[in-house]
């Protein structure tokens, strides 16, 4: 079935979801993380960006937070880029572990690989994978003029998030080594854990993030910038990766109820997808037992509503000025 929508349509449909869904309470921020624990859990935005490089941006939507756990996919479509989708998928895999995202016994029992590179362990051997092997600097280079590509605008770290995470960590150092038992590990161990580290300790806005989540819709070109940032045929792989495990043990759940793929980060950020049409990020830092976002999540999900989209609803979905 053939649908169009309007600007205007998708414009008011952001602008009531937002409305709706401002004053809903419930969850609490990350408190295991220090920095994050210390962010206003009032602050909210929600942000849609379009083919064409239409942006509908309301709320806090320059406001800076960690990206933590969202940026699990822009490095996965680096060494999707670097590598190649077979080379992925043989040394990290592709599937879902039906566990939460810092699990150790997910490791124990498929000791052949991490799963897939949007949990804890597959990111960091996804680190370890990132060219040029040995080089921290240029690793580090690599990933942050990627997330730039993808954005549409320059990131850097919050120093502050950094130091908190880099000094809680123990549980990603006993999946780093871990991993390493398993010969899953593909640089140095410290090296990989710390720029994985790092890289969740990038700050990012609901707008930074709907320009990137619109750029893997796009099939790679940024409708921002422009530019292609990556191959057109890796977009279905990194959208499916996305489908299996954005929302951990609750993916299935958020898939059912909201019909659009999706990845959280316990700094209150959600990356949403939807092929062809649109990306849409939300943020609010109260999260929900599984780490995701409480208040993100139901504004997603009010947008998907009203427009009646859905991945799987099987319309031809045409946006029109």
């Amino acid at each position: 079935m053939d649908k169009t929508l309007t600007h205007a349509q998708i414009e008011a449909a952001v602008k009531e979801a937002y409305q709706e869904c401002k004053d809903i309470t419930g969850g609490k921020n990350a408190d295991y993380i220090p920095f994050l624990a210390n962010i206003d859990p009032n602050l909210f935005g929600l942000s849609v960006t379009l083919p064409d490089g239409t942006t509908f941006n309301i709320g806090d939507t320059d406001y800076k937070f960690g990206i933590e756990s969202v940026s699990k996919v822009l490095t996965a479509i680096l060494i999707l880029k670097q590598h190649g989708a077979e080379a992925v998928l043989k040394q990290i895999g592709a599937d879902a572990t039906g566990l939460p995202f810092n699990s150790i016994f997910a490791i124990l029992l498929e000791n052949d690989h991490p799963s897939t590179p949007l949990v804890n362990a597959g990111a960091i051997t996804a680190c370890s994978m990132v060219n040029p092997k040995g080089d921290s600097w240029g690793k580090w280079e690599a990933i942050i003029n990627n997330i730039t590509a993808l954005c549409g605008s320059e990131s850097e770290v919050i120093d502050e998030l950094y130091k908190s995470e880099s000094e809680t960590n123990f549980n990603n150092r006993a999946i780093s080594w871990l991993l390493k038992n398993y010969n899953r590990i593909y640089d140095d161990v410290d090296m990989s854990l710390d720029l994985y580290t790092r890289q969740c300790s990038v700050g990012i806005t609901a707008s930074q993030l709907s320009i990137c989540a619109a750029t893997i819709a796009n099939r790679g070109f940024n409708p921002v910038t422009k530019t292609q940032v990556f191959d057109p045929q890796l977009a279905p792989k990194i959208t499916t990766l996305i489908s299996s495990v954005g929302f951990y043990q609750n993916t299935g759940d958020w898939l059912y109820t909201s019909g659009i793929p999706a990845k959280s980060g316990v700094g209150g950020g959600v990356l949403g997808v939807l092929p062809g049409v649109m990306g849409i990020a939300a943020f609010a830092p109260p999260l929900d037992p599984a780490g995701n976002s409480v208040k993100a999540q139901a504004a997603i999900k009010a947008v998907m509503k009203k427009l009646d989209l859905g991945v799987f609803n099987g319309d031809r979905v045409t946006v029109t000025a």
